[in-house]
């Protein structure tokens, strides 16, 4: 049985490849799983495969968990894609992008058609080249909250409590109004009736006798 050796690298990486090989007779899904598996990461996610030319190219798509969109529009998937169907060329070439949420591109060739090794499981990861970059690194997760800039919070910094705000709430002076307008009142009978019982006791106090006509 033929067996097909890809070579798959990173489209903005380089210096990373993998080399798989897998049978002929096994599917685009049983190749997504295996390039998961050697760059080490999760599958589990909606990916696609393109039959390109030598220009990297894509033509026709041959998805994994495919959108509504796809589905309705026919595309092929891969779980039901035999890749013996879609080699026309002894230098096959596939543009392969996982996981359209968080997408990496790679560049998937075929190099070589071996035989089977018989005792060997398939897919198979033939050569490791480069560390592959991480899955989800340096990218936006809106479940996590950035620490805020302590410097900068000026909330914190005034020791900032909802319940006070009640007391900003009303006019500076408006709840005092009546209190000092009572205040004022009292300071006025405190002087002015004073002042007023000296005139009542003075008018009823007899006269000096200089004040007496003598004529």
């Amino acid at each position: 049985m033929a067996l097909y050796r890809f070579r798959v690298t990173f489209e903005d990486y380089d210096d990373v490849s993998r080399e798989i090989d897998i049978k002929s007779t096994q599917t685009f899904a049983d190749l997504h799983q295996a390039i998961h598996q050697a760059v080490g990461y999760n599958p589990d996610y909606s990916s696609s495969f393109y039959i390109s030319n030598d220009q990297w190219t894509k033509g026709e798509e041959i998805a994994y968990k495919p959108s509504e969109r796809k589905v309705n529009r026919g595309v092929v998937l891969m779980e039901n894609a035999k890749l013996s169907n879609y080699i026309d060329d002894p230098h096959q070439k596939f543009y392969y992008t996982s996981n359209f949420d968080r997408p990496f591109d790679f560049h998937v060739e075929l190099v070589k058609i071996l035989d089977e090794t018989p005792g060997t499981a398939y897919p198979a990861t033939a050569k490791s080249v480069g560390e592959a970059p991480k899955q989800f690194g340096n990218v936006y997760n809106p479940t996590v909250i950035p620490p805020t800039n302590e410097d900068f919070d000026f909330l914190n910094e005034m020791e900032y409590n909802p319940e006070e705000t009640e007391d900003f709430e009303e006019v500076p002076g408006s709840g005092d109004a009546g209190h000092d307008e009572e205040e004022s009142h009292d300071e006025e009978d405190e002087f002015g009736n004073e002042f007023s019982d000296n005139e009542s006791f003075d008018e009823d106090e007899p006269r000096s006798k200089g004040g007496h006509d003598d004529y």
